[in-house]
């Protein structure tokens, strides 16, 4: 693999590039012969591969499933590369370890560019699937490849069309018509994202409109409150932020229904509004109405002023026209008009006007509104603006009576407050005011409690070709006939025209199209619309653990081992959707009996950017650092090194190529050094130093005894970095400290013997080893080993060794504090001043400056001079 000639360009080139590296660091180290040596052993010994094992405990690592879209670049590999030296610590810590990759290569990208370059999308995705494999090999990133799965292939998509039919079945899949951004250029829907200042993202020229079409959904929204009570059961193992993001999404929302009957209109039926605040009802001015409300519709139907109607319905038009997001309409300008009809509430018997506002829409909520301007910010502004009456019903305490005629701004904080204008509530606290309320409300028969969501359920529906066919069709006689289990999987066709325009190409693809109906067995028409690609990666996890199972989509007891995933590694960017869909996947697969789990992944990390010139690496903006450029340019051990150094795994982190220069230089030392030793030491027994008592530090001479000291001492730290706090860029500062130790007692011929020696450098390559993997596995078999590292376990320090006394360091930069350092007592200077440049506090203080003077006082302080 190495070998070949991966990066592009100019091979003589590269390999004069790599000749003189080698040559101005002195050492006969050459990553990419190394590479390749340690990556085919690997292979032939099935290292990574992987089956249940109940005699281990058992340990699921997985990184989200990538999209194969171009080639992968620095930005990409981070994530990887924090997944590898997870699994990697816990087979050396004796976990049996499932560690699978795969592929969500269906999508709209995938077709577009194929429409562009006049190929197939299955090629195009295979190619650039072949191209990521490739760049994920060179890494030596410990996968399973057995495992690896595509979910564009027919023996993946077939299950997705087999839990679609299931939900069917339960009245968990439905279809309706549903507001959506359409291109008509395209014939398509669009999603919110794809929808730019109004226009379509492919056709710049073209206005986006809202239609109402049919569409198939998931309901989600019948898992509401499990998804949002199971969120306790993730507090710990998932980030905070996310667990906030989504229970903010779901949404839950207690209050009460509330009916205003409609006046002067027979036969109208009462108007139902959703408040949570059902205590400011007597403050309210009028009644809103989306614009697509069925009730709109009677109250204009008085309207004799032809003029006024034919404004009316403009309006009616742009608002049903207007973009579907509701974000959108909440920083919009508020527009609204009087539909000439009143409604009655019921509280108080007031007669309200009946307006229709752009901003409530029929998705969310009743698809109508009180409007309370005193109390809330969009219903004030829109008052304000239309000079409908604002109405104090909530007064805080200790001030002067709020005003509505003067109020500047609404007063939405109830702590403490009590109801005004309220008539026989008058005096209550909000909360008690809440209770009654919505009891009278119930007693009376005219409203009642009840928990709303944010959450809505799932539109699935996508006019493409590049998906999952939807396993229905549809027949003049029966309806909608599901596709039997015995006819799936429903494949797409080869023979499809893809334009990007006019609409699904599957729809113009008669060979597909045209079917007999299961039931009767007449003529019927498939369904044309393909599956959301989210439906993908909602259940992929579960796959591999049985990937090639051709009769179900996988063995239950398979599952029952390895589930749930004991860690999950992916990007903030996937906080919401993705895992809201994986986890409600979870929870219908729970109830179809086929998981008894209630939640697919115990432990959620969410690493950092990889920022180039301040923004995030991508090819879109020309910033990119391509990952196979850097294997073979430094060696995928240095890239790895860098990506674990640079920051802590959960922050962004800025690409340096004079950082990584460094890693480069410091596997060149660690390789030189033992290059030094190998031949003293490699016959010899290391020292048997494990224990936790004073008989592993016996016979030793205060050179050894100070060695294995900061040698123990470091492998007890970083075993804590590894183990309980992913700090892996505080445990290569560590063994960077180390190595200056170790560099600084030279020559350690004088007075180490080889066998105290071989320890040192043996527990510094296991350190190394699930970080850099190839060069500890050289450095390894350099020392005299014949097992590679896979047969080897985490070492344990020496507790007796490792208890040096510690103290406290100030860092300063020019005079001033810029961090402080734990460091055993005693460190050379060398040694702590090394520590205090590799410390992420000060590094960036000192970045691209010269350092000119460095003082130490011993124990107590580093002052670090630049310019």
């Amino acid at each position: 693999m190495a070998a070949e000639n991966t990066a592009g360009g100019d091979p003589g080139r590269q390999d004069a590039e790599r000749a003189g590296r080698a040559f101005q660091e002195g050492s006969k180290y050459d990553p990419w012969a190394i590479e390749a040596k340690w990556q085919k052993r690997w292979e032939e010994a099935k290292v990574f591969e992987t089956e249940a094992d109940l005699s281990k405990p058992k340990y699921y690592v997985l990184e989200m499933l990538p999209y194969p879209s171009g080639t992968l670049h620095m930005g990409h590999m981070r994530n990887y590369t924090i997944g590898d030296v997870v699994a990697r610590v816990k087979r050396m810590r004796g976990f049996n370890v499932l560690h699978p990759m795969g592929w969500d290569a269906f999508g709209l990208p995938a077709e577009n560019a194929a429409i562009k370059n006049n190929t197939h999308p299955r090629t195009w995705t295979n190619n650039n699937i072949a191209e990521f494999q490739r760049v994920l090999r060179r890494f030596g990133f410990s996968y399973d490849w057995r495992r690896e799965i595509s979910t564009c292939e027919p023996e993946y998509y077939r299950w997705n069309q087999w839990f679609f039919l299931r939900m069917l079945e339960r009245g968990l899949a439905y279809r309706k018509k549903s507001r959506v951004n359409w291109c008509p250029k395209c014939c398509t829907v669009l999603a919110n994202e794809q929808v730019v200042n109004g226009y379509c993202w492919r056709h710049e020229e073209t206005l986006v409109e809202v239609r109402e079409i049919e569409q198939w959904f998931l309901k989600t929204t019948a898992y509401a409150e499990q998804l949002i009570d199971d969120l306790k059961t993730l507090e710990g193992g998932w980030p905070e932020r996310v667990i906030t993001m989504q229970r903010n999404w779901i949404g839950k929302s207690v209050g009460a229904r509330v009916k205003f009957g409609v006046a002067d209109l027979a036969g109208a039926e009462p108007i139902d509004i959703f408040t949570t605040r059902i205590d400011t009802i007597y403050g309210a001015s009028a009644i809103i109405l989306a614009a697509g409300h069925p009730l709109v519709g009677k109250l204009l139907a008085g309207i004799q002023d032809a003029t006024l109607r034919a404004d009316i319905d403009t309006t009616l038009a742009k608002m049903r026209a207007s973009s579907a997001k509701a974000e959108d309409l909440e920083t919009a300008e508020k527009v609204g008009f009087f539909t000439g009809g009143y409604a009655t509430n019921p509280f108080n018997r007031e007669k309200l006007p009946i307006w229709v506002g752009n901003f409530v829409l029929m998705e969310y909520g009743t698809g109508a509104i009180m409007a309370v301007p005193a109390h809330d910010e969009r219903d004030f502004e829109f008052c304000r603006k239309y000079g409908l009456p604002v109405r104090v019903v909530v007064q805080p305490e200790g001030v002067a009576p709020l005003d509505g005629a003067t109020m500047k701004a609404p007063f939405v904080d109830h702590g403490g407050a009590k109801l005004v204008n309220s008539g026989p509530y008058n005096g209550l606290g909000v909360d008690d005011a809440i209770v009654a309320m919505a009891a009278h409300a119930t007693e009376k028969g005219f409203g009642q409690r009840e928990t709303t969501y944010r959450l809505k359920d799932w539109g699935v529906s996508r006019q493409r070709y590049w998906g999952t066919p939807i396993p229905v069709v549809y027949c003049e006689k029966d309806g909608i006939v599901a596709v039997p289990d015995d006819q799936l999987p429903v494949v797409l066709p080869k023979d499809v025209a893809l334009t990007g325009e006019g609409g699904s190409p599957l729809a113009a693809t008669p060979s597909f199209v045209n079917t007999t109906c299961p039931k009767c067995g007449g003529p019927a028409r498939r369904e044309t619309d393909t599956m959301d690609t989210f439906v993908d990666s909602s259940w992929y996890f579960y796959r591999y653990c049985d990937p090639h199972n051709d009769k179900a989509p996988f063995d239950s007891k398979k599952v029952a081992y390895w589930f749930p995933i004991d860690q999950y590694i992916g990007g903030i960017t996937h906080a919401i959707l993705h895992l809201l869909y994986s986890r409600f996947w979870c929870k219908v697969m729970r109830d179809l009996g086929l998981v008894t789990h209630s939640e697919p992944a115990a432990r959620l990390f969410t690493q950092g950017m990889v920022l180039k010139g301040g923004t995030a690496m991508s090819k879109s903006k020309g910033n990119i650092v391509g990952a196979i450029d850097m294997a073979e340019k430094y060696g995928a051990d240095t890239g790895r090194l860098y990506m674990l150094f640079a920051n802590q795994p959960e922050r962004d982190l800025e690409w340096s190529e004079n950082s990584i220069d460094g890693s480069w230089r410091f596997l060149n030392k660690v390789y030189r050094m033992v290059e030094r030793h190998v031949a003293d030491v490699r016959g010899v027994k290391a020292r048997a130093a494990a224990g936790s008592g004073d008989e592993g530090a016996a016979g030793l001479s205060a050179k050894e005894r100070k060695l294995l000291q900061v040698t123990h001492d470091t492998l007890r730290r970083v075993t804590q970095d590894f183990d309980a706090r992913w700090h892996f860029y505080s445990a290569i500062a560590l063994i960077m400290t180390l190595y200056n130790e170790i560099d600084g007692a030279e020559p350690l011929t004088d007075g180490v013997r080889p066998e105290v020696r071989k320890e040192v450098l043996e527990l510094l390559t296991l350190m190394l080893a699930p970080m850099t993997p190839h060069v500890a596995e050289e450095l390894w078999e350099m020392l005299g080993h014949s097992g590679g590292l896979w047969t080897v376990g985490w070492p344990e320090f020496n507790a007796a060794l490792a208890k040096e006394d510690e103290v406290e360091i100030v860092v300063q930069v020019n005079g001033r504090v810029r961090g402080k350092l734990l460091v055993q007592a005693g460190m050379s200077e060398t040694g702590v001043i090394a520590k205090a440049l590799a410390d992420p506090a000060v590094a960036g203080h000192v970045a691209n400056k010269h350092v000119v003077k460095q003082i130490v006082v011993p124990n107590k302080l580093v002052n670090l001079v630049v310019k």
